[in-house]
C-alpha cells in the first residue's frame, strides 16, 4: 500500500534521513522505533506529504505521493502529527468534525454525523462529546485527536508518537483502539513508538532506524531480540516472553553495555 525507495532528508546538509526503502504491508500495524534523531517522524512525515525528499520517493499504491492532489490524498491517508494544536475553542464532537472535512468541506450530513457519533463511540468518548478540549486531561484530548483522525475513515494512518505524555491507562487504550482498527476494520496504520513493550504487544511489523538509516525490519519475532535492541538502543535487554506477551526489559537487566 505504501512504500519508500531510497527515500532521503537533508537540512542544512545535515543528513537526518538516508537512503530509506521498504514497504508497509496493507492492514498491518507497523512501528517505527529507534533512539532519538534516528529519523522516524521524518520517514512518516515524507509519507504523509507534509515534507518533501530530498532524494526518492514515497509512493501509495504504486503513485507518487507528491503526484497525488493534497485532497485525493486526505481521503486515503489521515495523519496526526506528534503535537497536535487547535487555537479556537472546540467542544470535542466539533473537533472530531474536523476529520470529515476532506469528504464534505464542512458541509455535515447525516452519513458525516453518524460517522463523528461512531468515532467517539470506538474511543468511548461519547460522555465528553460536548466538554470543550481545553478542559479536558492530556489523554483525554489526545483520545479525541485520534477520534478526529478515525472519522477521516482512511484506509491508511500515520501516527507520531500518539502515546506521547500519556498515563498508562490512556496508553494501553490507544493501543488498543489502533489494534482494534487493523483487526476489525482492515485499516493500515504506521506509528510512531517510543515504548518499545507497547511495540512488541501490539505490532505486526517492525521497522527500526538509528542515525537516519533502517537498521532492521519484519515481524516482532525476527526483530525484537536481545542482540538487535542492544545495538538499536545501546542498552542490554532481557526478552521474557509469557502468555500475557513479550516485556523487553531494560531496566535491569545484567549490568555492562
Amino acid at each position: 500500500m505504501i512504500t519508500v525507495q531510497n527515500l532521503s532528508k537533508t537540512y542544512a546538509d545535515k543528513a537526518v534521513l538516508t537512503e530509506a526503502s521498504t514497504r508497509f504491508p496493507a492492514g498491518r500495524v507497523t512501528s517505527l522505533i529507534g533512539p532519538n534523531g534516528a529519523g522516524k517522524s521524518t520517514l512518516l512525515m515524507l509519507m504523509a506529504g507534509l515534507i518533501k525528499p530530498s532524494q526518492g520517493a514515497a509512493f501509495f499504491e504504486g503513485k507518487e505521493v507528491s503526484e497525488i492532489p493534497v485532497s485525493d490524498y486526505a481521503k486515503k491517508v489521515a495523519t496526526l502529527r506528534q503535537t497536535p494544536g487547535f487555537s479556537m475553542r472546540l467542544r470535542v464532537n466539533e473537533l472530531v468534525a474536523f476529520g470529515r472535512f476532506p469528504h464534505t468541506r464542512g458541509l455535515l450530513n447525516t452519513e458525516d454525523r453518524q460517522i463523528i457519533d461512531e468515532a467517539l463511540e470506538f474511543l468511548s468518548l461519547e460522555h465528553l462529546s460536548d466538554r470543550y478540549i481545553d478542559e479536558l486531561s492530556g489523554g483525554q484530548r489526545q483520545m479525541a485527536f485520534l477520534a478526529m483522525t478515525i472519522a477521516q475513515q482512511t484506509p491508511v494512518l500515520l501516527l507520531d508518537e500518539p502515546l506521547n505524555n500519556l498515563d498508562m491507562k490512556h496508553a494501553v487504550q490507544i493501543m488498543q483502539a489502533l489494534r482494534r482498527l487493523s483487526d476489525e476494520q482492515g485499516r493500515t496504520v504506521i506509528l510512531v513508538i517510543h515504548d518499545i513493550n507497547f511495540a512488541a504487544n501490539y505490532s505486526d511489523q517492525i521497522v527500526a532506524l538509528k542515525s537516519g538509516r533502517i537498521q532492521f525490519e519484519g515481524s516482532v519475532t525476527e526483530t525484537l531480540t536481545e542482540e538487535r535492541l542492544k545495538g538499536l538502543y545501546e542498552l542490554n535487554f532481557e526478552i521474557i516472553d509469557s502468555e500475557r506477551g513479550r516485556v523487553c526489559n531494560y531496566f535491569t537487566p545484567h549490568t555492562g553495555v
